[in-house]
């Protein structure tokens, strides 16, 4: 294959910023692929084989983090408070389902951000639009809306700490089962969820406890859990700068995160993002809209994923509750007449973005809607709903509506955090994993 970690050069590619000092950009990129790599082939690898199984059923893919991570959040309480909801919401989900979750956050690396505008106005004013923080700043200025070189450092350091951190925490016991009252998280005794979570969690030490008397089960093999890291492969020369090539297999990874994706404004079959995906050993998703057509999805994946790999692929569909119904079913049995291994997600919160006055917001209610929706087409077409994909939080944020918390528009400015996109809070995200626990439950009710 001649195809190289900079072939992408040769294609259009979209959503990437306009840099002023070109040389800046390149001197960073070419410091950037001297320095460490973040994960291993390895951990790439057994992510895979996971994936693989997920795709038939065996396990669930968890996949979840923030819209856009803010260099600001790279500390210990709120890189905690992530892996709290995760854990939590993973244990609800192995607890009901009766199957492994696949543990994978959108963290330590999810600093880009594409927009449907180059433009956006504040206050009468016109800036460049914010394209996260390894682009520009937040703020409205003229010049920290600049795209800024120096800030694909900070992002690649930023995401080293996130990611030691994570491991710091992981292999110092934190995911221990016997203790699984550590992610609780502040406020957390006062949401409508906490009397269930700790019935559940009480229920599960009681069964650890059972085992453990017996010999049945090692104390050590609930102490830890595999985490794996994923961001959009958005901002293409960072991509290539963290690419590289694995001697014992002859193959190219990208070592900046376990899982990549491409998204919905980028999956273009002719276009640059295609081009760098198609060459990486890493398993890769794919953001799946309403608009794209059958043949279009299997040219697609045939381009990734020619020789038919398990695991490699995720299609993660973001359709809408409204447009699920009649975009999804063409899809799954056009998919599916190829023959070729997918692992099918489902993203209910890209394609449900309303306003409530001048704010973006979600509503619960149609994020569940979709997921339903999501799982009952699956169900009817014989395919399987291999995970979930969230924007979620673990922080007490009012940028969704609904929920047992009951959040209205008139809620929203109370702790409306998001840079981007609105988040579920940590109340509705547990609330979701209880909710995706029912239908799991049931599901496999009828199949026994």
């Amino acid at each position: 294959m001649t195809w190289k970690p900079d072939s992408w050069r040769k294609y259009a590619a979209m959503q990437q910023p306009q840099y002023r000092d070109a040389e800046r950009l390149e001197s960073v990129l070419r410091h950037i692929a001297g320095y460490p790599p973040l994960v291993s082939p390895g951990e790439v690898e057994n992510l895979k084989k996971q994936i693989a199984d997920a795709g038939k059923g065996k396990s669930f893919i968890l996949q979840g983090g923030d819209c856009a991570e803010r260099f600001i959040d790279c500390n210990q309480t709120a890189i905690a408070d992530k892996i709290k909801i995760l854990l939590q919401m993973s244990v609800i989900l192995t607890y009901g389902a009766r199957r492994p979750v696949v543990r994978l956050g959108r963290i330590a690396g999810q600093y880009a951000k594409p927009r449907s505008s180059d433009f956006e106005e504040v206050d009468g004013n016109q800036f460049a639009a914010y394209r996260g923080d390894s682009v520009n700043a937040f703020e409205p200025s003229a010049q920290l809306r600049e795209p800024d070189p120096d800030r694909l450092l900070q992002a690649y350091y930023h995401s080293v700490a996130t990611l030691n951190y994570i491991r710091a925490m992981i292999k110092g016991g934190f995911a221990d089962l016997h203790h699984p009252h550590h992610w609780d998280l502040e406020g957390f005794r006062g949401t409508p969820q906490w009397a269930r979570y700790h019935e559940m969690t009480g229920g599960i030490l009681d069964a650890i406890n059972f085992m453990e008397s017996f010999g049945g089960v090692r104390g050590e093999s609930l102490g830890s859990v595999d985490f794996f890291i994923s961001h959009e492969g958005l901002l293409l020369g960072y991509e290539e700068a963290l690419t590289r090539h694995d001697q014992g297999t002859g193959r190219f990874y990208n070592l900046g995160a376990h899982f990549l994706w491409i998204g919905e404004r980028t999956r273009a079959l002719e276009g640059a993002h295609v081009e760098y995906f198609k060459g990486l050993a890493n398993p890769i998703g794919i953001k799946v809209g309403p608009t794209v057509a059958p043949d279009e999805l299997n040219r697609l994946i045939d381009t990734l994923n020619p020789h038919g790999e398990e695991g490699r692929i995720t299609l993660i569909t973001r359709m809408g509750s409204e447009d699920i119904e009649n975009a999804l079913p063409p899809l799954l049995r056009a998919v599916d007449a190829e023959g070729i291994p997918v692992t099918w997600s489902c993203d209910p919160m890209h394609g449900n973005i309303i306003k409530s006055g001048e704010q973006k917001t979600r509503d619960f209610t149609e994020i569940m809607k979709e997921l339903r929706l999501a799982d009952e087409i699956h169900t009817a077409e014989g395919t399987i709903l291999g995970g979930v994909h969230f924007e979620l939080t673990g922080d007490n944020v009012t940028e969704c509506i609904g929920g047992a918390g009951e959040l209205t528009g008139e809620d929203l400015q109370e702790n409306y955090q998001s840079y981007c996109d609105p988040r579920l809070n940590y109340s509705q995200s547990l609330e979701m994993a209880f909710l995706i626990t029912e239908f799991l439950v049931k599901k496999r009710g009828n199949e026994s």
